[in-house]
């Protein structure tokens, strides 16, 4: 069964924690992260961009295969179903399809339009009993066409949206999607803790956690980030393993091309990555 992300992210901020959101692809990726959450006793949230939502036929394909994966694999940890970086639209189509959490990324409208977009899904939400996640400037890096330069968010405009209910909030503190370049600059710390400092208890969000060097990712958990979204990594650890199978020769010996063959080494480097986060944002443990 889909939980709502709050009571696993409340507990995470006020235990000095966070829960992995890892975005979900296809088949292998949704039961990858799926079992290694429950080896590992962590709760978990899965992560469905808009693109990838459309690439797997659509929000009510994936909730039924999330839903009966979590029934036939016998999940037992939190699991919240979540919609990320979602549109206005999409939002909508996401709470009708059963997703049990949802982000509206209202970040490159103006704060006002942000602000009263987010306020009616709060409504929405709270009445469905599901998370919501709102942003206030935008993550750097490109997310489904929409590119973003690393932004800092002001923490005034940060308190006006967690002060209309939502469950959590992602803030931007120059992180961005994707590989990080040779330049950066690395997480404005400072902007971090004003952030905190205006929104009191509530979940921080951190996305693009791929490349964010761990002493950085413990200091932000540290300051209230209670979810990091990883994606890029996974990706990145299915391509090579799939490549080092098929450069080794290993599709065309016996069944080697048989799909459950030549996906497998691809679906354990994914549950190795998803291991290493858990343990490094210290959710182990803690469903």
């Amino acid at each position: 069964m889909l939980v709502s992300a709050k009571d696993m992210l409340n507990k995470a901020k006020a235990g000095h924690y966070a829960v992995g959101q890892f975005n979900i692809n296809n088949l292998e990726w949704t039961k990858a992260v799926l079992l290694t959450a429950q080896e590992l006793n962590s709760p978990v949230i899965l992560g469905v961009s808009e693109g990838a939502g459309k690439y797997m036929c659509g929000y009510k394909t994936v909730a039924s295969m999330v839903t009966a994966m979590i029934d036939e694999l016998k999940i037992t940890v939190p699991v919240a179903l979540h919609l990320d970086h979602g549109s206005y639209e999409g939002a909508f189509k996401c709470i009708e399809a059963g997703f049990s959490s949802i982000m509206f990324d209202g970040s490159h409208y103006p704060i006002a339009e942000n602000i009263e977009k987010t306020r009616e899904l709060v409504k929405v939400c709270a009445e469905k009993g599901l998370s919501l996640e709102a942003e206030v400037g935008s993550i750097g890096g490109e997310e489904d066409g929409v590119i973003g330069a690393g932004e800092v968010a002001d923490p005034n405009e940060c308190k006006s949206i967690a002060d209309l209910g939502v469950t959590m909030l992602a803030a931007g503190i120059g992180n961005i999607h994707g590989k990080y370049p040779e330049n950066w600059q690395g997480l404005r710390f400072d902007a971090l803790d004003a952030i905190q400092a205006l929104t009191g208890d509530m979940p921080l969000v951190l996305h693009g956690g791929t490349g964010i060097p761990e002493d950085m990712i413990k200091k932000a958990i540290s300051l209230g980030v209670a979810k990091i979204n990883v994606n890029t990594e996974c990706q990145l650890t299915f391509a090579a393993a799939t490549r080092k199978y098929i450069e080794d020769g290993k599709d065309l010996s016996g069944k080697g091309f048989d799909p459950r063959k030549l996906l497998a080494p691809g679906f354990e480097a994914i549950k190795g990555t998803v291991k290493e986060k858990m343990e490094l944002f210290g959710s182990v443990g803690k469903a």
